[in-house]
């Protein structure tokens, strides 16, 4: 049965008007500001302002082609698909079913709010291409009309199931939907992530960075008209006035960068709230931008919990799924289910989202004629560095020397930290680089396991098995490194499915210390 058309609102012509611009904002002052200011003006009207004309021009395009998109764009619900139908010149037509749709994800963005819309993202299973985004955006449409269209795509899939196979005169067979219908099962509110955790997230993060990053790539597109040799000179004369006043100016800059990550990640995760249905995730955030992603259970594959020093020093981990699916470009491969939430509550969390897995078990250490390798191969590169500062800077290139045993040191705690365990179809791994990471798998998630052994681990006997499984459209990696060879091919034969029959239930040994 074919529904009736619908259109987006009116306001699609706007936001599409404004991303193009705000894409294109960079490249657009280059032209205008390198080309208009100081410019000796030749009397020709069209010459003198021909970077206001091509600027003009572009913003006249951007805004037909965004009120092209709004016109011409429609869809409808017809024969158990969701259908789009768009383009002017080129009419393009997309038809997804119903089947196929893995998630319905809400964003209201400041133009959104303001008329009541929300934008509607629809990712399918096959919706996994690095550069494409989701299967199908519908950029403004109201509330009411996005609530629709999840729930004729959630009662279709419901209906669906709870179907049974008739077999028709013709000899094939058709699904005939039951008539009972129960009612939806209200999603739950597991975890709400409060104003203080937001606080200790923005000082964790390393948004600060990429604030200076993006200020620096900022500054650099106007690299030919800024008067370098005067901010140069400035800067001399400043340092002249002492160490204090220097070290007085990078504090006071590394505190504006610090409010700015804040103020980011405030705007970003307040309000974050994750509930679950039974068989879905819904994960909402956002101040300016509210956002809803949609994750589907039988999606995940791997459970990650990471602790940094600073967090372990405050009782704290955070917490990522890694998702089958999605596309790169939303970043739906691993997916902040508790960016930041108290340690003794994890379990708990995880318990109650995941029944099957286990996270508080033992975990086999790494033996120890094992903890040369944690070290022994930053020497290759650690070793000619402090030579070469020794001699071409001495004496302070000497300090380089104090390199040495900080790697080791680092390399002892990576050993004492590392950690594995297999109980019947779980495998839980945990390893460090600074900071401490703990996945939790099963096995029928993972995607391949591979033993790898070099000439100096084999007169050890130890060996190193990496497991694999989907995130996204990439694998990710967990690493068992330097362990015995008999756990690996007890690790192998486990995941072997000729010799699961055989495979212990379990493997556990002296708990690893994590928290050292």
């Amino acid at each position: 049965m074919m529904s009736e058309k619908n259109r987006l609102h009116w306001v699609t012509a706007v936001i599409e008007l404004l991303k193009t611009l705000k894409e294109a904002i960079i490249p657009l002052l280059v032209i205008v500001v390198a080309n208009g200011i100081g410019r000796e003006r030749s009397g020709n009207f069209w010459l003198d302002n021909l970077t206001i004309l091509i600027f003009g021009a572009f913003v006249v395009f951007t805004a037909v082609a965004g009120f092209v998109k709004w016109k011409r764009f429609v869809y409808w619900f017809e024969d158990g698909e969701l259908r789009i139908e768009h383009g002017l010149f080129v009419k393009k037509k997309r038809y997804i079913p119903f089947e196929r749709i893995q998630s319905v994800d809400y964003t209201e963005g400041i133009f959104h709010r303001p008329f009541g819309l929300v934008k509607v993202k629809i990712e399918t299973a096959g919706n996994s291409s690095v550069l494409e985004g989701a299967e199908a955006d519908l950029t403004a449409v109201t509330r009411a009309e996005a609530d629709r269209v999840s729930s004729v795509i959630s009662e279709a899939k419901r209906r669906r199931r709870a179907g049974v196979q008739e077999v028709q005169e013709d000899g094939t067979e058709a699904v005939a939907v039951l008539p009972a219908e129960e009612p939806e099962e209200e999603a739950k509110v597991l975890f709400r992530m409060g104003r203080k955790e937001i606080f200790l997230l923005a000082t964790f993060s390393g948004r600060i960075g990429i604030i200076f990053s993006g200020i620096a790539i900022f500054l650099s597109q106007f690299a030919d008209i800024l008067p370098f040799d005067v901010i140069y000179d400035e800067v001399v004369a400043f340092i002249r006035f002492g160490v204090f006043m220097v070290a007085v100016a990078v504090l006071a800059v590394m505190l504006v960068g610090w409010v700015l990550s804040v103020a980011w990640t405030y705007l970003g995760f307040y309000g974050f709230t994750v509930s679950f249905d039974g068989d879905d995730l819904f994960i909402s955030r956002g101040l300016l931008e509210k956002k809803r992603v949609t994750v589907p259970l039988k999606r995940i594959q791997a459970v990650r919990v990471s602790e940094n020093p600073f967090q372990k020093l405050l009782g704290y981990v955070s917490v990522k799924v890694h998702s089958a699916g999605g596309s790169a470009k939303e970043g739906g491969a691993a997916i902040g289910l508790f960016p930041l939430v108290k340690k003794r509550e994890v379990n708990g969390l995880l318990s109650e989202l995941f029944p099957d897995i286990e996270t508080s078990g033992e975990l086999k250490r790494i033996p120890v004629k094992s903890r040369p390798f944690y070290y022994r191969l930053d020497f290759i590169w650690v070793i000619p560095l402090t030579a070469a500062s020794g001699y071409f800077l001495f004496p302070y290139g000497l300090l380089a020397l104090l390199i040495i045993p900080l790697i080791i040191l680092l390399g002892l705690w990576q050993h004492r930290s590392a950690g594995w365990a297999v109980r019947d179809r779980q495998l839980t791994v945990r390893w460090r680089d600074f900071t401490l990471h703990t996945v939790y798998v099963f096995r029928k998630r993972v995607q391949s396991m591979q033993e790898h052994q070099t000439i100096f681990q084999r007169r050890r006997n130890v060996a190193t098995v990496t497991a694999a499984f989907k995130s996204g459209v990439m694998p990710s990696k967990a690493p068992i490194r330097h362990i015995d060879e008999a756990d690996a091919d007890l690790l192998m034969d486990w995941y072997d499915p000729r010799n699961r029959a055989q495979t212990p239930a379990s493997v556990e040994g002296t708990p690893a210390a994590e928290g050292e």
